[in-house]
């Protein structure tokens, strides 16, 4: 379908109106869905145009497969987006092509293997820390809470415990007469942090104009960024160790030590280290929010998890040995993380720069089962959030949240949660395995959740009646996820 809006300029409008009111990714669902209704066709691939530069945007996933796998060789990020996302990420691993892009994989996937993404000692220390900001009333309740916040804090603490071998601490940082020793700097951070992502996100929906957001505000929340990672770097540089042990004796794993045996260029260890911080942070943080969004409009879903998880891992007092082998056999658990991750994919769109002529291998001509042709520096997004709430791929409940839709499911191209191809997510396995601990813990220690006062209730409760999206460089819920929670009795 092509879309005749000469310069794109309303295009353009529409997204940032979309912004405004932090609804894209259903803007996007919405025009499709719109389409759909007018013409009784799938609309699956189309051309459009951002400020006179010419794209094309697909939600086909065999489209999405040949971009992202079998004609692997054919895209990239591109120059364009590299440069949106250099000033903050550098030339770390989401932000390179090529051989850097490839240097960068070979030094870092190692680092994820099996026996570091499932030490779960240290999350417990995290987990424990999070419930002291979560404390029980005399009537069996916490008070009104935005859990979101305590997830994106404890996953900072947990990734930079993991990354640096010190954690920030960021969850104690408001409790009476602590003190901590980096509380200043790690709150600057994960404020310039969001701002700083919030910037590349609007200027990538400028194409080609994009440095019209890069202002000196937005170099100033860079600077922030690096200062404090660079604080990290130079320490793991000058030789220093932790002295952390794991409970078997072993000294405790660092991902920068590690990375710096391999290479003792600064910059290079900043990009990779805040690249990796990025999606550590906010991949778990945001699958969690999601996830605790539903249990609270979910009870019947919540109280199936809940008996599941006591029946696994016991109780909060007396917990089975919770493992990463454990997780993941846990069908129910994940069959709830995967339709989470369904409904709210942390990176809901994406897109890639043709690096030769090229096609795609369908949605072209009369019938949309051609190929369409890609010119080399032509930009392709695809939506995945629309994708997986397509009701052709998905059946006609694809906008309903249930679990049960994954007994016996098989999936392919149309389920892209951390992507796929070469550059799938090499950190997919850490962010389920947080994200599952943390739900275990919080199931056996509460047995009930009521949501309070968020935006996405009806209009007739005072809410805006659909789920607002923060959408930087990953998306979780805008305006946060506020919940009381009540203390099981044991």
């Amino acid at each position: 379908m092509a879309n005749r809006d000469g310069l794109g300029i309303v295009n353009v409008i529409e997204i940032f109106k979309a912004d405004k009111a932090r609804r894209i990714p259903d803007y996007i669902k919405e025009r499709t869905d719109n389409f759909e209704k007018r013409t009784g066709k799938v609309m699956s691939t189309f051309h459009q145009n951002i400020l006179g530069t010419p794209a094309i945007f697909t939600l086909d996933p065999k489209n999405v497969q040949a971009v992202l796998a079998t004609q692997f060789k054919d895209f990239g990020l591109g120059e364009l987006r590299n440069k949106v996302f250099s000033p903050l990420l550098g030339d770390g691993i989401f932000s390179s092509d090529g051989r850097q892009w490839e240097h960068s994989r070979a030094l870092l996937r190692p680092q994820f293997v099996r026996e570091q993404v499932s030490d779960l000692d240290l999350e417990e220390e995290h987990v424990q820390n999070m419930f002291r900001c979560l404390p029980v009333n005399s009537d069996g309740w916490t008070s009104v809470s935005d859990v979101q916040k305590l997830f994106f804090r404890l996953t900072i603490d947990s990734a930079t415990e993991f990354l640096f071998g010190e954690s920030v601490n960021s969850q104690l940082a408001g409790l009476p007469g602590y003190r901590m020793k980096v509380g200043a700097d790690a709150d600057q951070f994960a404020t310039s942090f969001d701002l700083a992502q919030a910037q590349i996100g609007q200027s990538l929906r400028l194409g080609e104009k994009y440095w019209l957001k890069q202002n000196s505000t937005f170099k100033q929340h860079c600077k922030n960024c690096h200062d404090f990672i660079d604080s990290y770097v130079h320490s793991a540089l000058s030789g220093k160790k932790t002295t952390k042990t794991t409970p078997s004796g072993k000294q405790r794993y660092v991902f920068l030590d590690a990375v710096a045996e391999s290479t003792r260029d600064p910059l290079f260890l900043r990009h990779q280290m805040i690249s990796i911080l990025l999606a550590g942070r906010d991949t778990t943080a945001s699958l969690l929010s999601f996830a605790f969004l539903e249990l609270s409009r979910q009870p019947h879903v919540f109280r199936k998890l809940r008996e599941v998880i006591l029946d696994e891992f016991g109780t909060y007092r007396n917990p089975k040995e919770i493992t990463f082998a454990k997780l993941k056999s846990c069908t129910y658990l994940q069959w709830f993380l995967n339709e989470a991750l369904r409904l709210y994919p942390v990176v809901p769109i994406d897109g890639r720069r043709a690096l030769k002529d090229t096609t795609l291998p369908t949605g072209g001509g009369p019938d949309g089962r051609s190929p369409v042709y890609v010119r080399k520096g032509m930009q392709v997004d695809y939506c995945v959030y629309v994708i997986h709430r397509r009701k052709d791929l998905w059946g006609p409940d694809a906008d309903e949240f249930r679990p049960e839709r994954w007994d016996g499911r098989r999936v392919g191209w149309e389920y892209l949660p951390f992507n796929g191809g070469p550059r799938i997510c090499i950190g997919q396995q850490f962010a389920l395995t947080e994200a599952g601990y943390v739900i275990v813990r919080a199931l056996q220690r509460f047995d009930a959740i009521e949501g309070v006062g968020n935006s996405w209730e009806p209009v007739e409760k005072g809410g805006v009646g659909y789920v607002r999206h923060w959408l930087t460089l990953t998306s979780c819920p805008a305006d946060g996820v506020k919940v009381r929670l009540r203390e099981a009795k044991e």
